[in-house]
């Protein structure tokens, strides 16, 4: 009796390790998925629209939904991954500044001119 509750205690504890491992790299993957859609974003600022909606779809699958919309003196990024039953949304702010230091934005004339 004694073996036999071992045994069962053994299984379940194993099982339940397999279970948050399985959970956890699902996990990674939505978010691996909804990074992508941040770095397309900041790859595709547009010059004129305040905003911009895209699905990122690869082989009938749905990767990341991304909407960027421009704010005073920044953008906002809001990309959701999804892998199987999971979706992991990210939201990010950058300045104008700062993508400007990053090399996502060129300066604009006004600021060509004063340097």
């Amino acid at each position: 009796m004694k073996a036999s509750l071992i045994i069962f205690a053994f299984i379940l504890i194993s099982s339940l390790t397999y279970s948050q491992d399985k959970i956890e790299s699902d996990i990674d993957y939505a978010l691996q998925y909804a990074k992508k859609g941040i770095y397309w974003a900041l790859a595709n600022i547009p010059e004129r629209k305040s905003s911009i909606n895209n699905d990122l779809i690869s082989e009938d699958r749905l990767y990341a939904s991304v909407k960027l919309e421009k704010e005073v003196n920044g953008i906002k990024i809001e990309s959701t991954g999804f892998y199987q039953t999971l979706e992991v949304k990210i939201t990010i702010y950058r300045s104008n500044d700062s993508l400007e230091s990053d090399g996502y934005l060129k300066a604009t004339n006004e600021e060509n001119e004063k340097k």
